[in-house]
């Protein structure tokens, strides 16, 4: 491991998830792969078939790719999750072509099990006396789950009541130890930070450069789905940044492979409330101030984000974008994208927003290839329907008579 600020190494296997000599974040330096090209294509291909094994995992299928062991490995499988058309969320967007790689279908809902394999992986290969997070409710579930099928102790530190009821209930039902703190989202990221490095468990954030490795095989898996020709742009919803730099890595990766040839540019899309990176690539990335965050989109209400450095390097390495969409957008996106029919939380739902404003300032053009990366599933929030009865379908109290059914019918 190699610090990003300081260019310290770090042995791979080391406790540390951030530089012991100047506290930068650390990243994995990987060996290029031994095939390349049409080669590594094809043995990618090989490997979809299989049922059983680290092979029909969408993250372990990719091994090649990842500065990761893949020796003894806990996964449920994840990741093998869809990319489609938005069909009527497509043109709510004004891009008519638009597909989502719905990262929601993972074993607990959301994309942090792709990142949680790898991570809780090498946890086990330390033989980590307990794993902890700090969470907004995703990590926190995925975390709980995949300690409880690794036999490893867990604790979850979330902000207290900021977290929606479903993302809690996992990680209860999963058996962490849950601890609510009297705070943000950042609060509880400071506090996992100095357990782990006080009280000896390790931190699997997405600070850890583990969970980046497997966050990576979103795009890789997205395009291998594209028949390895990158859209133009992907989108996604950005909070404490992770999945921003991990796309990026990926990106890189998969070109410097010979897998493709051009790079796809990034939409890293916050919302208004809680939007430092947005506010820092509009000041040309000089500096990122840290704001107090304030979004019903609650997986990206983070203010002090992580993974900034990384993140910006993303952006610039592919010509990227960083905007933000007010928290209206985010819930008229949402509606959109349930009524097609394909659901998601309202954090998800801030990359297509982010694709309707920017086709509407003409930044991508409607008939541009443009694929949204949707984060969680619908009912990690199902709350959220339900507070937002104008944006949602209706429900109606009728009577038992078919007077009621033909009423709703609109055949009275």
């Amino acid at each position: 491991m190699r610090c990003s600020r300081c260019a310290a190494e770090v042995p791979a296997d080391s406790h540390h998830v951030d530089c012991p000599a100047c506290g930068g974040l650390l990243e994995l330096i990987a060996l290029p792969p031994g095939v390349r090209g049409h080669a590594l294509r094809q043995l990618f291909a090989e490997r979809r078939g299989a049922v059983a094994g680290r092979d029909a995992s969408g993250v372990w299928r990719y091994r090649e790719l990842l500065a990761a062991c893949a020796a003894d490995v806990v996964t449920f499988p994840e990741g093998n999750t869809p990319l489609v058309h938005a069909g009527s969320a497509a043109r709510w967007a004004g891009c008519p072509t638009l597909r989502v790689k719905h990262e929601g279908l993972n074993p607990t809902g959301s994309f942090k099990d792709r990142g949680m394999t790898v991570g809780m992986s090498h946890a086990r290969h330390l033989r980590a006396r307990a794993v902890a997070c700090a969470s907004t409710g995703n990590t926190a579930a995925s975390l709980a789950a995949y300690a409880a099928l690794a036999g490893i102790p867990a604790f979850v530190f979330i902000p207290a009541g900021k977290v929606a009821t479903g993302k809690l209930a996992q990680a209860l039902a999963y058996g962490a130890q849950t601890l609510l703190v009297r705070g943000d989202f950042d609060a509880c990221l400071s506090l996992a930070r100095a357990a782990a490095h006080e009280l000896g468990v390790y931190l699997l954030n997405s600070i850890n450069p583990y969970r980046l490795e497997g966050q990576k095989t979103i795009v890789i898996e997205m395009l291998e789905q594209c028949g390895w020709r990158p859209p133009a742009w992907i989108a996604l919803p950005a909070g404490n940044l992770g999945n921003t730099a991990a796309f990026g890595m990926a990106l890189v990766a998969a070109r410097d492979a010979g897998l493709i040839e051009q790079l796809p540019r990034l939409l890293a899309v916050q919302a208004d409330g809680a939007a430092p990176f947005a506010r820092a690539f509009a000041a040309g990335f000089a500096s990122l101030q840290r704001v107090t965050p304030n979004t019903v989109a609650t997986a990206i209400n983070i203010g002090d984000p992580a993974s900034y450095d990384r993140a910006v390097r993303s952006i610039r390495e592919t010509n990227g974008v960083v905007i933000s969409v007010s928290d209206d957008a985010i819930l008229e996106a949402k509606a959109a994208i349930d009524a097609a029919g394909i659901g998601c939380e309202p954090a998800s739902a801030a990359s297509v927003a982010g694709v309707r404003r920017m086709v509407a300032d003409g930044i991508i053009a409607p008939g541009e290839d443009v694929v949204c990366v949707l984060t969680g599933h619908l009912l990690k929030d199902p709350d959220a329907v339900v507070r937002n009865p104008a944006r949602s379908n209706q429900l109606h109290e009728i009577d038992a008579t078919i007077d009621g059914v033909r009423r709703v019918m609109g055949l009275d």
